[in-house]
């Protein structure tokens, strides 16, 4: 199975390799991992740009591997500054938002329309009272607004919900985990192994799950709801 998945999609491959080991780098490797851990690190968001692009180089897919990348980017920067990696991620998250955007859920269940709505606004208000300041809840709570909005454009998609809208819930709750460790979760040592595999499986399951339906849709036509 292993060698089947390396000759059909090396680059799913890599990125699978990557993303599960990087914690490993946080044993292996100095404190401040130096650049070595950051390329580990971009590796495991990075691989699945090109897995994006491997059969597609229009439309849609281009918009995936931009967001991608722009989420891949944001791991490297996040290390060195947390407003510059915040940046990156929400430009990530508003080519998502265009994506999810182009390919709407035609009448979707009040309940779908409920979920999407509490995220949109219970998330920005628990991320403002994560962090112990005033001034950096007001920052988290601004970047939750676009994140929030991701996430509620992800679920409110034509996309599988439980590929996509799930991976966008799982990208929220460990931002969330992040604003929590500026306060309540500081002296966790279990909430950075939670951050990154929420994260990097929450963006797997877009990826995946939006690449997907794409190729069995037609290239970038918005083709018939999915579950």
């Amino acid at each position: 199975m292993e060698q089947d998945l390396a000759h059909k999609r090396p680059y799913l491959l890599g990125s699978l390799i990557a993303g599960i080991s990087y914690p490993a780098s946080w044993m292996f490797l100095p404190l401040d991992g130096g650049l070595f851990a950051m390329l580990w690190k971009m590796a495991a968001v990075g691989f699945l740009v090109p897995f994006a692009l491997r059969r597609h180089h229009e439309g849609e897919f281009i918009l995936l591997a931009i967001m991608l990348a722009f989420y891949a980017l944001g791991d490297a920067l996040i290390e060195l500054s947390m407003i510059a990696g915040a940046l990156a991620f929400a430009a990530g998250h508003i080519v998502a938002i265009v994506i999810y955007l182009r390919h709407r859920r035609v009448s979707p269940a009040l309940s779908q329309k409920m979920l999407a709505v509490t995220v949109l606004l219970a998330t920005p208000v628990i991320a403002y009272f994560l962090p112990p300041t005033r001034d950096e809840g007001i920052q988290v709570a601004a970047y939750s607004v676009i994140l929030a909005a991701m996430a509620a454009m992800a679920w409110s998609s034509n996309f599988p919900r439980y590929r996509v809208g799930l991976g966008a819930i799982l990208f929220v709750i460990s931002d969330l985990l992040i604003f929590a460790e500026l306060g309540p979760l500081a002296e966790s040592e279990a909430a950075a192994l939670a951050i990154w595999y929420l994260y990097y499986f929450g963006v797997l399951m877009i990826a995946v799950g939006v690449a997907q339906t794409l190729v069995k849709r037609g290239h970038f036509s918005r083709g018939e709801e999915r579950d």
